[in-house]
Parts: C-alpha cells; sequence; structure tokens
C-alpha cells in the first residue's frame, strides 16, 4: 500500500482538470484494503462513507472541486482461469487490470464475447460498475459474479451476478453499493465458440463491404477499434470521459410523435420502450462542434464533451446544463448524465 497526501490527480482522471485530494491510496491486494479499513475508526475520512472512494482509471468521472478525503487507487491485478467445459471458460481478473488489454488478452486466448467492447477505457473493476456496453453488448451478460471487500463488514464477499442489480449503465455499485463494497475482482464466463453480434449498423456495413459473412471475433475487435478511434478522441490527447449523457429511452407514442415532426429521428426498439442517440438529439440542437474557452464538444461525436486543457470543471458542468436544456425545450426529452459526477450536481 503506497499513500500520498495532498496530491493531485489531474493525470488519474481522463478530462485531465487540476484536481487535488487529501490522500492518494495505491491499494495492491485485499490485504491492503482490510489493513487501511481496520485502522480506519482513528482515521475521520475513511471511517466516513463520503470520505473516501475508490478511483480505477478515472475514465467515466468529472469531479468538479478538489476531493476533501480518501481516493483509493485500485492496482490488484491477475488473471486466473478457474474451470472450463465444451462451451465455456470461467476467468476471474484483478480490479486493476486494464479492460482493453483484458478484452485482447482473453480473445487471443480463443474465449469470446468481449469483442464488441474493445477499446472502452477504463478498469476491469469498473466495467460492472457502469455496466458498460457498445454495438450491442453489455457487459453483464458475461460477469457471472463480482467479489468484493465489504467495509462495514469488514470482509471479503461474493456478490452474484442476480444481486449486482444491472441495469442501463447501472448497477447494485452505483448506488448502496457505492459506499459499502469495493471490488477486488471480477468473475466472466466466456464463450469458447464465436457467437458474433453484428446487430449495430457501423459494424455490419463494415464487413459487408468487405464480403466477411462471419468474421472472427478479434477481428470483430479490430472493427470496433477502428470506428472508435474515428469517431472518439483519445483521453491522452483532448480530455474526455467518453459519452456524457446516456441514450434516452422513451415510449413508441412520443416517438411516433417525435417522428411526424422530425422523419429522420433514429430510434432503436428495446423492450422498455425506443431508444433515442442522445448524440442525434444534442447535433440537432447545433452544438456539435461547438467549443467555448477551453471546454466543448467534440467535432466527431456530439455526446462527447472535451477538455481542451487548462480550464476549470465549472466550465464543463455549464456548458452540459446548456446542452441538456436545449434538447429538453426542442424534443421534451431530459437527458440522464452518463458520466459519474463528484461533487456539485448537474
Amino acid at each position: 500500500m503506497i499513500a500520498h497526501s495532498n496530491a493531485s490527480i489531474r493525470s488519474y482522471h481522463s478530462f485531465g482538470f487540476e484536481i487535488s485530494t487529501n490522500y492518494l491510496i495505491e491499494i495492491e491486494s485485499l490485504d491492503d484494503l482490510q489493513t487501511l479499513f481496520n485502522e480506519a475508526p482513528a482515521n475521520k475520512m475513511l471511517s466516513n462513507p463520503d470520505g473516501w472512494m475508490v478511483l480505477g482509471e478515472g475514465c467515466n468521472m468529472l469531479f468538479t472541486h478538489d476531493f476533501a478525503g480518501s481516493l483509493l487507487l485500485m492496482r490488484i491485478v491477475g488473471k486466473t482461469l478457474l474451470k472450463e467445459d465444451a462451451l465455456y471458460v470461467y476467468i476471474e481478473a484483478g480490479a486493476g487490470e486494464d479492460w482493453h488489454s483484458f478484452v485482447r488478452y482473453t480473445l487471443t486466448q480463443g474465449w469470446f464475447g468481449l469483442e464488441n467492447l474493445s477499446l472502452i477505457p477504463g478498469s476491469v473493476g469498473a466495467a460492472p460498475v457502469q455496466n458498460i456496453g457498445a454495438y450491442g453488448v453489455e457487459v453483464e451478460k458475461y460477469i457471472i459474479a463480482v467479489r468484493v471487500y465489504d467495509v462495514i463488514d469488514r470482509v471479503e464477499k461474493t456478490i452474484s451476478h442476480f444481486e449486482c442489480m444491472f441495469g442501463y449503465r447501472d448497477s447494485i455499485f452505483k448506488h448502496q453499493g457505492r459506499s459499502r463494497f469495493i471490488i477486488t475482482h471480477v468473475l466472466f464466463r466466456l464463450e469458447k465458440h464465436p457467437n458474433p453480434v453484428l446487430d449495430y449498423a457501423p459494424i455490419r456495413e463494415r464487413f459487408y463491404q468487405s464480403g466477411m459473412d462471419a468474421p472472427h471475433p478479434l477481428e470483430i475487435s479490430d472493427a470496433v477499434m477502428a470506428i472508435r478511434r474515428s469517431k472518439l478522441p483519445d483521453p491522452s490527447m483532448i480530455g474526455n470521459a467518453g459519452s456524457f449523457f446516456k441514450n434516452p429511452l422513451i415510449s413508441m407514442k412520443a416517438y411516433d410523435r417525435l417522428r411526424s415532426l422530425y422523419p429522420t429521428m433514429p430510434g432503436y426498439v428495446f423492450e422498455e420502450g425506443i431508444k433515442v442517440p442522445a448524440g442525434w438529439l444534442i447535433e440537432q440542437c447545433g452544438w456539435k462542434g461547438y467549443r467555448e474557452g477551453r471546454v466543448g464538444c467534440f467535432d466527431k461525436q456530439a455526446l462527447v464533451l472535451v477538455h481542451y486543457g487548462g480550464g476549470k470543471p465549472v466550465d464543463l458542468l455549464h456548458l452540459a446544463r446548456r446542452i441538456r436544456q436545449s434538447v429538453l425545450d426542442r424534443f421534451e426529452i431530459q437527458l440522464e448524465v452518463e458520466v459519474n459526477i463528484i461533487g456539485e450536481s448537474l
């Protein structure tokens, strides 16, 4: 366990704002967590649920001001093949593993399912928190359990898939489990035989044009990487957290009404309703490529808000509020934030 006091976290979160924390603590094992929280009664910041927070790679967070507490950097790594049968392999990965590297590792081993989730920034431990998803696949489909440290009971526990309460970009770890469970490992069940998901047009068209009817999962991963790189900014070059807003779900009745006004409005059918691309809504309101000082709306994908460097979180919050209000005024759709905002709410 390595601890730093009065530390800058500018390089630890993908927006790259100049933010500091009272304590930055690197967690390399379960023993580190047990030691830390067994000493918590003598440490007001750790004994207060609002005084500490886990930070993976900081790829889906917006800190609005300095963090007056302890940020725990998750550094638990390792990959273990637990068992396998004729159809599946069961693998456990440490929460500190880089997500994209883990995806590519599984594919090179001949374990399939995560290919559509290639190049999503972040750590393995952050994946179930957000229930990350892309191009028709959500990670919860392949998670069978999550191992956590329970800071209340001070013991390690296994949270089943059912207990994770997965939803669209949601899980128990974002709500009642946020100040109780610290994810240490994630258990996956992956497929031995390819079962490609080519539902989304950009992927399907890419292989159709090349005459490939049954691409290998590694080829799908390569295609996803190329598509993401063509549309999304590299956080190491331009500060961002990917999609800032969720794609809203609306009723069929509301969608039909809007389609009568906006015939080109895209929509995708789900059991819960019609999912409308938030990026399309934002673009229709004229925000794509907009820049205001040190922040703006990315010129290739309106759903991504960016920080060009030297700005302040309040500038980005102000822009996000104006974008959301403009979508509400024009389409009567309230956008929900996908990024985890720490501090001042939107």
